[in-house]
């Protein structure tokens, strides 16, 4: 398989099409004119359409379920997110490029310290639809209960609505909601390992070959840290070869 080939699958209409999860801040952030996507995401499709030679064209989403779900329309080429089993059905993902925490936010006065109290009777955990840990969570959990919102923010605000006793989610945007919001806490320990890859939707072969040599040269070159550095996420840990 040629580049020429991999460019054809990635270009159906002539430019490439790429997938944005605008619900995961340190992947994605909103240009505050209104123009196209930041972050590291935004970044490395920026990057593939250049050595494609090829305009970008960004699809945004506000859940990454709503992204993995827009696939089966083709809706886009390639897309950033994270890689789970269920998803893997329709895309190809590659290796990660970067390595998140999925953990909990639960009250102060809470008598669940650390993941390990977590799981069990009574429990109601607060997650976003669809997201990597609601996929993972719907696997792992067999005694508390999973109470989905339409989104990770969502999930935050019924959480703080409704005083559910557990918020599932990444933890830089938990961090952030507990700044926010006094009497609140994020676990110094996490369930998983979020692990978001780029990927492309199956049956392009060609272009899944090129993204997984892309995305490791984008690592090694430091292209992947630069662009975290540049968006402000200093704190997330590039994922390591492949």
């Amino acid at each position: 398989m040629s580049d020429a080939d991999a460019k054809r699958e990635f270009t159906p209409s002539g430019f490439l099409r790429a997938g944005i999860n605008m619900g995961n801040p340190v992947i994605a952030q909103k240009d505050p004119h209104g123009g196209d996507p930041k972050g590291v995401g935004a970044a490395l499709a920026r990057e593939l359409a250049r050595r494609l030679g090829v305009d970008v064209k960004f699809t945004t989403y506000e859940t990454a379920g709503k992204l993995a779900d827009a696939v089966k329309a083709r809706e886009w080429d390639v897309a950033f997110l994270a890689i789970d089993p269920a998803r893997a059905t329709d895309i190809d993902f590659t290796a990660a490029y970067v390595h998140i925490e999925g953990t909990y936010m639960v009250p102060d006065a809470s008598p669940l310290k650390a993941v390990a109290d977590v799981d069990r009777a009574g429990v109601k955990i607060a997650v976003g639809l669809k997201t990597a840990y609601d996929l993972y969570l719907t696997r792992e959990i067999k005694n508390a209960e999973l109470v989905r919102s339409g989104s990770s923010v969502a999930a935050i605000e019924q959480f703080l609505n409704e005083k559910l006793d557990v918020v599932a989610g990444v933890r830089q945007p938990l961090d952030g909601a507990a700044k926010k919001n006094p009497g609140f806490r994020v676990m110094s320990d996490s369930f998983m390992v979020i692990k978001q890859a780029s990927g492309v939707p199956k049956g392009r072969a060609a272009a899944h070959a090129y993204l997984a040599r892309f995305i490791e040269e984008m690592k090694a070159s430091g292209f992947v840290a630069k662009a975290l550095q540049d968006s402000g996420q200093t704190d997330v840990a590039v994922a390591p070869p492949g």
